[in-house]
């Protein structure tokens, strides 16, 4: 039996239809008759605010331990270092995939 048969059209256009009747598929927003991704545009915004607001609060609070204790650099350099790792892990788990759901098997 062939697939693209008249029968499997009809029923391809009423399941859209359908679909499209009970809000499944969502038409996209237009802006200036382009279709938009604003989701996509807002995960790349708070990476970058991810990353720079770690690396900004770990070099204020290594400027503010290096002006209490009298060292010259010292923790600003160290806290500038851990913010970036905080920036990125905070970048990691906003990308990363979603865990699948399995339990985890553990002893217990």
């Amino acid at each position: 039996m062939d697939e693209d048969t008249p029968d499997r059209d009809s029923f391809d256009r009423r399941l859209q239809e359908a679909r499209s009747r009970q809000g499944l598929d969502p038409e996209p927003s237009r802006i200036d008759g382009r279709t938009t991704d604003a989701s996509a545009m807002a995960v790349f915004f708070r990476v970058g605010v991810e990353l720079v607001s770690a690396l900004l609060v770990g070099l204020a609070i290594g400027w503010g331990l290096d002006r209490l204790t009298g060292t010259r650099a010292l923790f600003l350099i160290l806290f500038a270092f851990l913010g970036g790792i905080a920036g990125i892990v905070n970048v990691w788990r906003l990308v990363a995939p979603a865990p699948t759901g399995r339990k985890s098997q553990g002893r217990g």
